[in-house]
């Protein structure tokens, strides 16, 4: 399998190619960068010396097609729109990682993104590329759409408590920590390191744009109109998200029936941990426990006194949140093994 990576000299083009350059299965034939286009991929990714000479291209739409079957597209939103469309023509596969192609309502694109989509029909086409509830979609797409990061870890940590049936979903509050890395490679005086080292940094405190995601597949999975209210923190993390969603009950709930909702869900999903322990380190989700994993680790907790749910994500926005879940979703669109080549521990200690 021939793979290209549109985009790979930031920090989720660089964890695709090392995720894939190791494999036996996958020849990575094409990397792109405009900034870095002649120079090899170990200068701008350090941690791939001695693990490949490859060296980054410009985009060349007729060596993509020739040299590979299918691509990644790591670019900033509003740039996928002008290279996916073409990409399909030529008949390849593909899986952008940006927000282009994950909304359902083309509308939803002013509202939330500030522009109209030029391509409704591939809306209607690109499937949500997340695994645990997507997987047969997945497997005969042609196109999928890498959700956002926070989207995943909120997503996840909330689609069977909501199919339950015993939350209030016109009120579901999630409180988002996540590390720098999650702004990308770019950089400016709010990554310098004298002002992002040390902080708990609210921003975008309303109406954040994954909240789009977030609404859309919990909706849709539940069949009516689901409400989400979503707040991120910059925290003084390099990588990792955890997500603390707070909810309300419609009736009694106990602990038992919030282990059977989630073991039942996701009984067949290798990625997901429920984490509730009552002895050792980790006793809830915590970030620092599924660096450079795929993992998504969900835990929760009951406040019976005022009728609140509150419940745990915690991933690392790199992997599961961007290029682990990619990965995922290649694998599945394969026809290989949706663990290859993520099947590992994170790192500890950190």
């Amino acid at each position: 399998m021939n793979v290209g990576v549109v985009g790979g000299s930031g920090y989720v083009g660089g964890e695709i190619l090392r995720l894939l350059i190791i494999r036996e299965d996958v020849n990575v034939t094409v990397a792109t960068s405009r900034r870095f286009k002649g120079e090899y991929v170990f200068r701008v990714h350090p941690n791939l010396r001695g693990l490949t000479d490859l060296r980054f291209t410009d985009v060349s739409l007729d060596e993509i097609s020739r040299r590979c079957d299918i691509v990644f597209t790591a670019v900033p939103h509003g740039s996928s729109i002008r290279i996916v469309p073409k990409l399909l023509e030529l008949g390849l596969r593909v899986i952008d990682l940006s927000a282009d192609f994950r909304l359902k309502d083309p509308n939803a694109y002013e509202k939330w993104y500030g522009w109209k989509h030029p391509y409704p029909n591939l809306l209607k086409e690109s499937v949500y590329g997340l695994p645990e509830i997507r997987r047969d979609e997945i497997a005969k797409a042609r196109l999928v759409a890498n959700p956002g990061c926070m989207a995943t870890s909120i997503i996840l940590a909330l689609t069977p408590i909501v199919k339950a049936g015993f939350i209030d979903v016109s009120r579901i509050v999630a409180d988002v920590k996540i590390g720098s890395s999650g702004a990308g490679s770019s950089y400016s005086i709010y990554s310098h390191h004298s002002e992002r080292c040390g902080v708990v940094r609210p921003y975008k405190p309303t109406s954040h744009r994954h909240i789009a995601e977030v609404e859309q597949e919990l909706s849709l999975a539940l069949g009516s109109s689901v409400c989400v209210a979503m707040t991120p923190h910059a925290v003084d993390l390099v990588r990792g998200i955890l997500s603390t969603c707070h909810l309300f009950t419609l009736r009694s709930v106990q602990q038992i029936d919030l282990w059977r909702a989630y073991r039942g869900f996701y009984r067949n999903c290798p990625f997901i941990r429920i984490i509730k322990d009552s002895k050792g380190l980790q006793r809830l989700p915590d970030p620092k426990y599924v660096i450079g994993s795929n993992y998504c680790d969900i835990g929760f907790e009951i406040d019976e006194r005022i009728g609140r749910i509150v419940v745990f994500s915690a991933i690392d926005n790199l992997m599961k949140g961007a290029a682990g879940q990619a990965v995922q979703n290649m694998n599945i669109m394969i026809g290989a093994d949706e663990r290859k080549g993520l099947y590992s521990p994170s790192i500890h200690p950190i």
